[in-house]
């Protein structure tokens, strides 16, 4: 594929690095530091944060989360540590009887992890995935708000805007909500996403796999300082992402707080400086 020609920094708040050939076999597509690296510069993306793919049920994401963060040295990419845990986020008699059943079993994510994870200079954030992977209990988000480090939560159908803001928002931490919340292609839930913004100040979402024109505008016409750029890559060439924000009919100043301003100042480490 083409590079793109365009005169913006972009850097990239949502990217899955699969650190070994068994994540690669589980996602179905292969795409190694370098390919990921190169796909990255065709796109004019020239820093990411990136987490491992999803684990096979009942093991840890330590030994992930740290190739990651070792395949990410010497590389334009920020390692974010992904999270697991035994809460059951949906809201009915079944999910509630479970999670008073429900013991935190060996491989879900501690509270010392998250400490580890704070204070080693390698992890610049976390992200959780509740639909794969469950939501961590109450002492590991307490821990997550003291570290005080953004945490990229992807939504949907199994983890709705509302489920968000009930389980997580009452914490004080940075939270990006993937894809508007509302991924795939839900509008209703990404125009629900769109409105927590009003009353949720360090709550941002960003823009992976939004290919809904009138969603994308309005989110960055109406909240300038919230919507952060997300590629999704690998599912999707960085490519894909950045044009539906470059068509947008929104000024070059908005366009460049999406893709520069808003993420670096949601995760610094994305901020001009250190682009390889």
């Amino acid at each position: 594929m083409l590079g793109l020609e365009h005169g913006f920094r972009i850097v990239d708040v949502h990217a899955r690095l699969d650190p070994d050939a068994e994540s690669v076999e589980t996602h179905g597509r292969d795409i190694s530091p370098e390919r990921l690296e190169r796909e990255m510069h065709q796109a004019g993306v020239v820093r990411a944060a990136v987490s491992p793919g999803q684990r096979p049920p009942g093991e840890s994401y330590l030994r992930a989360n740290n190739a990651v963060a070792r395949l990410s040295v010497d590389r334009p990419f920020l390692a974010f540590a992904r999270l697991n845990g035994p809460v059951d986020p949906r809201d009915n008699p079944i999910a509630r009887l479970r999670n008073l059943r429900t013991e935190r079993a060996d491989h879900h994510t501690r509270p010392d992890d998250v400490e580890q994870y704070a204070y080693d200079d390698r992890f610049h954030g976390f992200t959780i995935v509740p639909a794969a992977d469950g939501v961590p209990g109450e002492d590991v988000l307490e821990q997550l708000a003291d570290a005080d480090l953004p945490v990229l939560v992807h939504g949907g159908e199994r983890f709705t805007p509302s489920m968000v803001e009930r389980t997580l928002l009452p914490y004080d931490f940075p939270v990006v909500l993937a894809g508007f919340g509302g991924y795939p292609l839900d509008e209703g839930l990404m125009t629900e996403a769109l409105d927590l913004l009003d009353d949720h100040d360090r709550l941002y979402l960003d823009t992976r796999a939004v290919r809904y024109r009138n969603v994308l505008e309005r989110g960055v016409l109406e909240h300038p300082d919230r919507i952060l750029f997300g590629s999704g890559v690998p599912e999707a060439h960085p490519n894909v992402g950045v044009m539906e924000v470059l068509t947008l009919d929104v000024s070059e100043d908005l366009m460049q707080r999406v893709f520069t301003k808003n993420p670096s100042r949601v995760i610094p480490g994305l901020a001009a400086g250190a682009d390889f």
